[in-house]
């Protein structure tokens, strides 16, 4: 365990080096997340949902009661001007990291709007994506206009099951493809994965840990969540000792999950904390998967909204949670993630927690 800790601490550094570099002014701020932390302020990386356009139709959309034919009419969706305003905001508070995501940000028209309205001088920016539409050419353009991170979604090493799970035949064949390019091109990478119960001590994921480990590149897994087209399955999810193996493979492979430190820095459950995501129509979620507004910044500061979700118990610093919406054995799934199955877009807190759910007693 020591030595699993000194290599975490030592890639630590590396990246900070490399950070330090190439966007100075973001090292300024990740720097000073230990402060933040110690001030009980949020550090939050920004999950931008931009859009809900997608070129697939996966298995396991989280996004499918977000979609325009879901969601139905949406008075007011987000404009790079709407993106300017909001990494201002963040900007100001000292945040430094953000990732556009969706949707397949690759289809949106105007994604290097996007990216300029976020200003890449002043934020380290990955994109999520199925990497249909990510070749050498699209690569080095996004390098180009400063997008730091590919974070690419492969959700099995076995190339038919892939593409079975993201019903799109040639999907995985892609996706090896955009992994080379963009390496080539200088970006960070990182594959994306989602896991089950039933995968996690599978050969088909040790293999996928060894073909990372070859690629010099993370794993990122994504706990199977009982939300979207999966909202009320229960079956997939892992449990705590599912979540426990990872943790042990975290000291031969470089895989991570919500819970595992970042910055150094160790928070449990990073909801709120650690991260927010800002979804199409403006509302702000304690993480991708929880279908939770906690405001609308199109309404209020985002500062006011970040505080707000600190004060809210299980996000707020102090006791460090397991994944709430991916471990079947956490109670915050049925308390309170159920509170927003059957209901379209993202449901306001007040209709999920109650006074007693605040820190100090009191509905904010």
């Amino acid at each position: 365990m020591a030595e699993a800790v000194q290599q975490a601490s030592l890639k630590e550094g590396s990246k900070r080096e490399k950070l330090k570099r190439e966007k100075p002014a973001v090292y300024e701020k990740v720097i000073r997340y230990q402060e933040k932390v110690a001030r009980g302020e949020s550090i939050a990386l920004i999950v931008l949902n931009y859009a809900y356009t997608c070129n697939f139709a996966c298995e396991h959309c989280c996004a499918e009661n977000f979609k325009p034919k879901n969601a139905g009419p949406q008075a007011r969706s987000l404009t790079p001007k709407d993106v300017d305003n909001l990494c201002r905001q963040g900007d100001a508070l000292g945040l430094g990291n953000i990732v556009i995501s969706g949707g397949e940000p690759l289809t949106y028209p105007d994604f290097d709007d996007v990216v300029a309205a976020i200003d890449p001088s002043k934020w380290y920016i990955a994109f999520d994506t199925n990497a249909w539409l990510l070749d050498a050419k699209k690569a080095k353009h996004l390098k180009s206009i400063g997008v730091d991170k590919a974070q690419i979604s492969l959700d099995s090493f076995v190339e038919e099951e892939h593409d079975r799970f993201r019903n799109r035949p040639g999907a995985y064949q892609h996706v090896m493809r955009a992994i080379d390019a963009s390496l080539e091109a200088g970006l960070n990478v990182i594959l994306m994965t989602t896991m089950t119960r039933d995968r996690v001590r599978s050969e088909e994921f040790h293999n996928f840990l060894e073909f990372t480990k070859s690629k010099g590149i993370g794993a990122y897994v994504t706990l199977a969540k009982p939300v979207g087209v999966w909202e009320g399955k229960f079956d997939a999810l892992c449990g705590n000792a599912e979540i426990d193996y990872l943790n042990e493979l975290a000291q031969q492979y470089d895989v991570f999950t919500r819970m595992s430190p970042g910055y150094g820095i160790d928070l449990g459950c990073i909801s709120v904390k650690r991260s927010v995501t800002v979804i199409q129509s403006g509302d702000v979620m304690p993480c991708p998967y929880m279908f939770i507004s906690l405001g609308n910044i199109f309404d209020e500061p985002f500062k006011d909204i970040l505080e707000r979700g600190l004060k809210i118990k299980h996000f707020a610093y102090g006791e460090k949670h397991t994944c709430l919406t991916g471990n079947k054995d956490y109670h915050f799934i049925k308390d309170y993630l159920t509170k927003t199955y059957g209901k379209k877009g993202a449901v306001p807190y007040r209709e999920v927690f109650t006074a007693k759910d605040f820190v100090d007693g009191k509905m904010h």
